[in-house]
């Protein structure tokens, strides 16, 4: 659930610039000029509201405390995770997700340490409209909701449930309305950084973080449940178990390039008989006279 709030706090983060008509529509962009429209409004409201209070935020508050917070709805998403991946038949995974939900709640103080990830177990980021995608159903247009910002025809519904997933829904109002406004301002601050990086890079804001959210998701739905890919082999000697090259004499071949310094008397066994043990004769030493040839030559 963080994943997405952290998503749509970045699109009321990064507004369009001041013309109303843009680039050539794209296709999956039909909507472009009403989405521009509510792009810029969401601008506004992000420059009046959300950036002032985030910066308070992140001015008054220390950043363990700041940091404690994130982790408390972090823990909570986890279980909006393991609800997607169960939907998802992704089993390793939604295991996962309870094991760090249940030992971040009991050993971290309600999930304000967290405990799970230094203890092995990775952060899954799911919700429902990445779960309809799994199952076939199409994304459907690009479409930019008031206040909540980048979506899709798609991901606007699966939003709805993973609104249902999420247990500060099922609090008392007293206790609720805080816990949403105290969930957007750390992920609106959590963010700032990126919104300073996103104004000097994009061009075209809008145009931008429509691509950025489009690739992402279907990066999200292509990778879920894939096996991270295999490091390359680049024949570290250090490596526990890696192909290092044999050292020299090792293997009885010397590198490529490199002279063959061994001791041609060198048994199979790397053993070097003694001078008169073997009837063979011993080689002299670096810079000695040359032994003296036999009589019989």
């Amino acid at each position: 659930m963080k994943m997405r709030t952290i998503v749509l706090a970045l699109v009321v983060s990064s507004a369009i610039t001041g013309c109303a008509t843009g680039p050539d529509r794209k296709p999956g962009d039909p909507l472009e000029p009403m989405n521009r429209a509510v792009f810029k409004f969401n601008d506004a409201i992000d420059t009046a509201v959300a950036q002032p209070i985030a910066k308070g935020y992140q001015k008054v508050t220390p950043q363990p405390f700041r940091q404690a917070v994130s982790n408390f709805f972090a823990n909570l998403g986890d279980l909006g995770n393991f609800a997607n991946n169960i939907l998802q038949l992704h089993i390793t995974d939604a295991t996962e997700d309870l094991m760090r939900f249940a030992m971040n709640s009991v050993f971290g103080f309600g999930g304000i340490i967290d405990f799970a990830t230094p203890a092995g177990l990775p952060k899954h980021h799911q919700d429902f409209g990445l779960t309809l995608g799994r199952w076939g159903v199409p994304s459907g247009p690009y479409l930019v909701l008031p206040l909540f910002g980048p979506s899709s025809f798609r991901d606007s519904l699966g939003f709805a449930v993973d609104f249902r997933f999420n247990l500060v829904t099922y609090m008392r109002p007293a206790w609720r309305n805080p816990m949403w406004g105290l969930q957007f301002v750390s992920a609106r601050a959590d963010l700032l950084g990126a919104t300073d990086l996103l104004s000097q890079a994009a061009l075209d804001k809008y145009s931008f973080v429509r691509d950025a959210y489009t690739q992402q998701r279907r990066s999200l739905l292509r990778g879920a449940g894939a096996a991270p890919a295999a490091l390359p082999d680049y024949g570290d000697p250090d490596a526990p178990g890696g192909d290092a090259a044999p050292a020299s004499g090792a293997s009885g071949a010397a590198p490529a390039g490199v002279p063959d310094y061994s001791d041609p008397g060198d048994s199979a066994a790397g053993a070097t008989p003694a001078s008169g043990t073997s009837g063979t004769p011993a080689t002299a030493p670096a810079g000695a006279a040359p032994l003296p040839k036999p009589a019989s030559q």
